[in-house]
């Protein structure tokens, strides 16, 4: 069986390779196997890993309205989710301990990052999370149904687009340090919200190959253990994806 590609750095092409050879060996079996099923409890449980320290960052934050009252938790969070994404990537037998701590990690910084969005555009926190889940279940729902195929033309355009947004963000990262700013990409005329719009529908493509990419997984006979694995790679595409929908909403806001 061909294992397809994704542009979910945590679900690369030979993410399930080696699995799928060893189902053969017959070392899979004593582990027991990957299931759909199991993928989306575990991601459930890490969505709740999440939103526990978002929560706890967020009341920090409304405690004092200042950001520096959350700011060591925040970078403490990032630089950790980061090590330990890395660590879930590089080793996926240690996924069902790497990838809850990540979940909390990466609440420690959604929660703050929410939070100063909300206070600046009351109920934009709430409604960016709607939009996502909402995006996340409408999506499963027409891949499930084969409302939508997973096509090579269709994958290579997403990777594609996915990369080319990766790029553009940390040549704007590195271009910011001498004083060069994309005004029209990230304000709030017609530029800056097309692009976010467009960058918003790439993020959610994701999903797509996400779910596509892990049913390849059931298929070859992963390990158990995979579906941790799995789930973080959705909770990847999930938070890029719920922070585009605060920065698309955001700018529409501030046209008002």
């Amino acid at each position: 069986m061909a294992l397809m590609k994704t542009s979910n750095p945590a679900l690369g092409e030979k993410t399930f390779g080696d699995l799928a050879r060893a189902q053969y060996g017959g070392t899979i079996d004593a582990v027991g196997r990957m299931t759909l099923n199991g993928t989306v409890n575990r991601t459930g449980i890490l969505l709740l890993c999440a939103v526990a320290t978002a929560s706890w960052t967020w009341h920090l934050f409304l405690q004092s309205r200042e950001m520096a009252a959350v700011e060591p938790l925040m970078l403490g969070g990032l630089f950790g989710g980061l090590i330990f994404a890395m660590a879930t990537i590089f080793k996926k037998e240690w996924s069902p301990v790497t990838a809850p701590i990540y979940a909390l990690l990466e609440g420690l910084v959604l929660g703050g990052v929410s939070a100063a969005f909300d206070l600046r555009y009351p109920g934009l926190a709430i409604q960016a999370v709607g939009l996502t889940f909402g995006t996340l279940f409408v999506l499963l729902l027409a891949y499930s149904s084969g409302w939508i195929k997973v096509t090579d033309k269709m994958r290579l355009g997403i990777v594609a687009a996915t990369g080319g947004i990766m790029v553009f963000y940390l040549l704007q990262m590195l271009l910011g340090f001498f004083g060069f700013h994309f005004s029209a990409i990230n304000g709030s005329g017609a530029i800056g919200i097309g692009f976010s719009l467009v960058v918003v529908a790439v993020a959610a493509l994701n999903l797509v190959l996400d779910f596509d990419f892990i049913e390849q997984g059931v298929r070859v006979g992963a390990p158990k253990y995979m579906e941790w694995y799995g789930a973080f790679g959705i909770m990847v595409t999930l938070v890029w994806l719920y922070l585009e929908m605060l920065r698309l909403l955001s700018k529409l806001r501030s046209r008002n």
